[in-house]
């Protein structure tokens, strides 16, 4: 999909969804900088002879569907998928994840079901839940609803790390199906 913003035969582009992705690509290279070395999908932190590798993120649009469908005990796996998927591209073995969730008023029921789906999440990526940040903010959030994001830290060997730097003419790339959409693209799922 095209972040122009024309319609095309292709269908619906990010743009015609609201997401301006020109925006994020420009915030993307004044933050860089402000802070050399940042990049990539997950960050490395030195620590020996190995790397830390941290990712966060959220799981967008994606919480629309969980309020209109009733539904809140997956949308916690989604939500550690998203922040290991980034940390494993560089070779990282996750260890660790910590959400944040935030409402208005605290349903105890709902919040058990998303956190019980960040458990879930959290031992199919074989990480620990370490803990996290559950923040009621009365009148800030619509009845009913919330916002949900976390982060994952992982480890890999500094000889190890994968970064693109050792590809070559020849060599195989291997595409793998997805199980689903995930928590990428929701803007347009959503409009579709």
């Amino acid at each position: 999909m095209s972040g122009s913003g024309s319609s095309t035969s292709e269908g619906l582009t990010y743009k015609d969804a609201g997401v301006d992705i020109d925006a994020g690509s420009e915030l993307v290279r004044r933050i860089a900088k402000m802070a050399p070395g940042i990049g990539g999908f997950g960050g490395l932190f030195p620590l020996g002879d190995s790397y830390l590798v941290a990712g966060t993120d959220g799981v967008g649009t994606k919480l629309k569907l969980a309020f209109e469908t009733g539904i809140h005990d997956t949308i916690g796996i989604d939500l550690v998928a998203m922040s290991v998927n980034d940390i494993v591209t560089s070779g990282a073995k996750p260890l660790f994840f910590l959400d944040y969730f935030a409402t208005s008023h605290l349903e105890v029921d709902l919040a058990e079901k998303v956190i019980k789906g960040i458990v879930d999440g959290c031992q199919q990526s074989d990480c620990v839940l370490l803990g996290g940040e559950t923040a009621e903010m009365p009148d800030f959030y619509a009845a009913g609803e919330y916002d949900l994001s976390g982060f994952a830290v992982g480890i890999v060997k500094k000889d190890s790390v994968v970064d693109g730097k050792n590809i070559v003419p020849g060599d195989v790339l291997i595409g793998l199906p997805s199980s689903g959409v995930h928590s990428n693209g929701f803007s347009l799922v959503r409009r579709s």
